[in-house]
């Protein structure tokens, strides 16, 4: 896992509040600042507001990765992957963790509380935060997403 202190934002609705509590605590114990923007509250929520919240703060500068955590992974992935400079992925696997951030940059790991498990999810998140994004042939074709790329 990367070495040095992050700052990351996380953030997901009432579906994914047991998950996202559970990788909220190892990030917080493995002495990264968060930047939490809710929910904290079984009480249902729209995903959206949670995935635009830590989309806004990682774009903004103000978190290097946002966290995201709704029932499947993909409404948040949806919403995040609206603002620019934005690459969400939803994570399954190590191997997808590591893809994503190597050939992607990606920069908002997204996962379903009802389609993964909390350890597999801590490890996916580690490989997630602990790969560096390879450049060279990949960063021409991030370009490429760009708005006007």
């Amino acid at each position: 896992m990367n070495s040095a202190p992050l700052t990351i934002a996380i953030g997901g609705d009432h579906a994914g509040l047991p998950l996202k509590t559970v990788l909220q605590q190892a990030l917080a114990e493995a002495g990264h600042r968060l930047v939490d923007v809710g929910t904290n509250s079984t009480e249902s929520v729209d995903y959206p507001d949670f995935a635009h919240a830590v989309a806004g703060a990682v774009e903004a500068g103000e978190a290097r990765f946002g966290v995201l955590v709704c029932g499947s992974g993909i409404g948040v992935q949806i919403a995040a992957n609206r603002h620019a400079g934005i690459r969400a992925a939803v994570l399954h696997s190590t191997t997808e963790a590591r893809l994503t951030r190597a050939h992607n940059d990606a920069n908002i790991a997204c996962f379903g509380a009802r389609l993964i498990g909390p350890d597999m999810a801590l490890d996916a998140l580690w490989t997630f935060l602990a790969t560096e994004f390879e450049g060279g042939r990949h960063s021409r074709r991030l370009t490429k997403l760009a708005p006007n790329g």
